[in-house]
């Protein structure tokens, strides 16, 4: 598969369309829909980045919705999210591990000086801004809280 990955999403939906793959096939519609509606936003043809950034926003809607319907025990929904969503992670930035992000919030403490509470917003502005879309804001902002007291 060589081309941008906008065309990448474009042949495996085609591939999946032939296969008969349903779930496959919905994933990556919405995911096209999702990169549409931002080149109409901005203006411009997405560059490889920012197809990342929008897939990383349609994970994370899926992994919002895992949660939710889990929570309200809806077995079938949760596996249909979680394939969709695996689906999905190619296409998103690769998530950092647990070091790296441990590592990223000593710098950010370290740049920012922070010491307490009121300092939550430079450490997770510094942190977000380092790691764009590789991380989950909510897992950082809970490690930064606890640091923080």
């Amino acid at each position: 598969m060589d081309g941008s990955l906008k065309e990448q999403v474009r042949e495996r939906t085609t591939a999946a369309m032939k296969a008969g793959d349903k779930v496959t096939v919905g994933a990556l519609r919405m995911l096209s829909a999702a990169i549409t509606n931002k080149e109409k936003d901005v203006g411009h043809q997405l560059s490889d980045d920012e197809v990342r950034e929008v897939a990383g926003k349609e994970v994370k809607k899926r992994a919002e919705s895992i949660e939710a319907f889990a929570a309200a025990g809806r077995t079938e929904l949760v596996d249909k999210e979680e394939a969709e969503r695996a689906v999905l992670e190619p296409y998103a930035p690769a998530q950092l591990d647990a070091g790296a992000v441990d590592a990223l919030i000593d710098e950010a403490f370290a740049a920012t000086g922070a010491t307490g509470p009121q300092d939550m917003g430079k450490v997770m502005g510094f942190i977000m801004g380092k790691a764009k879309g590789q991380v989950d804001g909510g897992l950082v902002q809970r490690q930064v809280k606890e640091r923080l007291g």
